[in-house]
């Protein structure tokens, strides 16, 4: 059993091919009228490239050497109502690729891995803060004053308080007040707003990460540092950097 989004067909009388993609990669799918009964045949004809589709059946070798899958059952689980790009091409728009991040995702496989690749380092990097005893946290979002770096903040207002507030531009007063508290070592991975330019090295909304530890300097804080990209490094496989 298999599920994933067709993104080639091919109709061949009373035969077709068809790759089906998940997360993991792409198989080719034997789809032959016989199999799956003439009904569904004839559906399967009228599917769009997009389809999302489960599929039962048997794995063998074509006379090329291709493993696919012999299709026995096949189900349209989600119906495409938008078409796709046009495949060897596809978005080659800068705008439209940031502003429909999902069909950038769908057409390029090189987009998706990135977003992979950062979730297995910002999971690495609470491994080796966790490891150390730091404690991870979550400070206010929404602020009475945006302090902690230089920039201009979002601006909202709190119904309920009848109270101006800011998104926060920095995630350090709050981690500070942790500290002054009595905790010895804290860090937040969370997002940051800045209403200000936006080019490809800047954007208004940023994850950021900061730590603080009591009873160091900033010789230590300078290796800790290293240390922390060192392991991050080590510890994922070389090919999924």
């Amino acid at each position: 059993s298999i599920a994933g989004r067709m993104m080639f067909k091919r109709v061949m009388g009373k035969a077709s091919f068809c790759n089906i993609k998940d997360l993991k990669g792409t198989i080719q799918v034997y789809v032959a009228k016989d199999a799956i009964g003439e009904e569904a045949y004839a559906d399967f004809k009228k599917s769009d490239i997009g389809d999302i589709f489960g599929i039962k059946g048997f794995i063998f070798r074509t006379k090329t050497g291709e493993i696919s899958v012999h299709a026995e059952e096949i189900t349209l689980l989600s119906k495409s109502l938008q078409v796709l790009p046009e495949k060897f091409h596809g978005i080659t728009d800068t705008d439209m690729r940031y502003r429909q991040r999902y069909v950038d995702l769908i057409m390029n496989p090189e987009v998706k891995e990135t977003f992979v690749k950062r979730s297995k380092i910002i999971k690495e990097i609470r491994k080796f803060l966790d490891g150390r005893e730091f404690m991870e946290v979550e400070t206010p979002t929404l602020v009475s004053n945006a302090g902690g770096a230089a920039a201009r903040p979002f601006e909202t207002h709190y119904n309920a308080l009848d109270e101006d507030v800011k998104l926060r531009i920095s995630l350090e007063l709050y981690l500070k007040r942790l500290i002054v508290g009595g905790f010895e070592g804290v860090y937040e991975i969370g997002k940051n707003f800045r209403n200000e330019g936006m080019d490809r090295t800047h954007n208004p909304e940023f994850t950021c990460m900061e730590l603080y530890v009591q009873y160091k300097d900033y010789n230590w804080m300078m290796s800790f540092t290293e240390k922390s990209v060192s392991y991050t490094h080590l510890t994922l496989p070389t090919n999924s950097l």
